[in-house]
């Protein structure tokens, strides 16, 4: 690992599992000069498993900033540096973004080390489609934002994927259950890799009613696999201008959920083409 300049590699670490660190992770980790880790002591823990000695750096969220620009020096003086997260692939919902950029920027080898990560490993055993997928992190703290985000996807026709944390999980399918169909295929993983991993396919609702009345179900680290939403033929989509008119007037009174009811009831329009409308108006 001598060259004129130093190389940066970004390592993948196990996210549970510590057989899953691969061969050449493990060569890379003995060799470079230094280790940038999010948390220097619980990644201090891995390297005693493995036996390996080379000096820790902090890099997290709070200075990455400032750290990145005196990584850089180093590896321009010809220092290897590694960067790993806690667990899994760095820059996926972890830090590192600004280090490998300004690397990148100036020129400098970024090499990747691959290994685990609870957002492929997730999909590998989901038994969704993956061919197409987004992933969107952490969702948002707040269940007003969670609630505008899930109004954003509904009629996302790919899979879609986001993290969860044991604090806000029950919270987000709670939210997500007033949003999406309840009939809406999804995955709960969680603790991949780990004693007590589970992976669970089922209904919207079902997921919920799991994971409301189940202890173990809300502990963790938690990967959300959402299936997309059916393609609709635009013309069902289609609303007489009286139907429009009615559904307009009740959402100025009343939630989505019972303005579609009632007007449901009222013109007769399909459930469906009138909840797609009451989304679309409540967007505008």
């Amino acid at each position: 690992m001598t060259s004129e300049y130093g190389k940066l590699y970004v390592v993948a670490t196990p996210i549970g599992n510590l057989a899953d660190l691969s061969f050449r992770a493990v060569a890379t980790l003995k060799e470079v000069d230094l280790i940038a880790a999010e948390d220097t002591r619980h990644v201090g823990m891995l390297l005693q498993h493995y036996g390996i000695t080379n000096k820790l750096t902090a890099l997290h969220q709070h200075n990455e900033e400032k750290a990145a620009v005196g990584l850089l020096e180093k590896l321009r003086e010809g220092k290897s540096i590694a960067l790993v997260s806690d667990a899994g692939t760095p820059l996926l919902s972890d830090p590192g973004m600004p280090l490998v950029k300004l690397v990148k920027e100036a020129g400098l080898d970024v090499v990747p080390i691959p290994g685990a990560c609870a957002l492929i490993a997730a999909l590998s055993a989901a038994g969704l489609p993956v061919t197409q997928f987004t992933f969107f992190g952490f969702l948002a703290r707040t269940s007003s934002a969670r609630k505008a985000f899930f109004t954003a996807q509904l009629n996302c026709l790919t899979t879609w994927v986001f993290y969860e944390s044991s604090h806000r999980i029950l919270a987000s399918l709670e939210d997500m259950a007033e949003i999406l169909p309840l009939n809406r295929q999804i995955v709960i993983a969680r603790e991949i890799t780990k004693l007590h991993e589970t992976i669970v396919k089922t209904s919207l609702a079902e997921a919920l009613a799991l994971v409301a009345s189940n202890d173990n179900m809300r502990k963790g680290e938690f990967v959300v696999i959402v299936d997309g939403a059916e393609a609709v033929d635009k013309s069902e989509q289609l609303l007489t201008d009286e139907q429009d008119r009615i559904l307009r007037v009740l959402l100025t009174e009343c939630s989505i959920k019972t303005a579609v009811a009632l007007a449901v009831e009222i013109t007769g329009a399909r459930k469906k083409t009138l909840y797609q409308a009451a989304l679309a108006i409540a967007g505008d």
